[in-house]
């Protein structure tokens, strides 16, 4: 019985990282996810450890950073409009995140593409349009440095 149980427990643990993948392709990273208020977004991560805010062409911005690399940006400061991460805990359900090779994200994220925007080298998931929910995958040296996941502005 006692070898049953571990068994079951050994199962449980790992079907875990699945569950608990923090990067939610074109919705959200680690409870921050696109839409969401600044209240939701608090509920979910606890108080940033920085709050910046200001004004752009856009309008007013607000941008919440937290520990582990998770920044949350507010456009017009209502809703999440990107998440990003530069950590390397937060992953998506198949282990892409920060740390990731470029081949490693083209075989594990859907309809993605690799392209050179200006001088960067980025992998996302959309053709970056306004309105379109995008997660992108920004690459330096072949191997991922940040996650985005936002709703292209302009």
């Amino acid at each position: 019985m006692r070898r049953f149980s571990l068994l079951v427990a050994l199962a449980f643990f790992a079907c875990v990282p699945n569950a608990m993948a923090l990067i939610q392709i074109d919705r959200g990273i680690a409870g921050a996810r696109l839409g969401a208020s600044p209240a939701q977004v608090r509920a979910a991560l606890g108080k940033p450890t920085k709050v910046n805010s200001g004004r752009n062409e856009f309008g007013p911005w607000q941008r919440y950073t937290f520990a582990g690399g998770i920044g949350v940006f507010f456009q017009g400061r209502k809703e999440v409009t990107s998440v990003q991460t530069t950590g390397l805990g937060d992953r998506t359900a198949k282990g892409v995140g920060v740390g990731s090779t470029q081949d490693e994200v083209v075989k594990n994220v859907p309809r993605v593409k690799c392209e050179t925007v200006e001088t960067s080298l980025t992998c996302h998931t959309r053709d970056l349009l306004p309105g379109q929910r995008v997660t992108d995958f920004r690459i330096e040296d072949g191997k991922v440095v940040r996650v985005t996941v936002g709703i292209v502005i302009d």
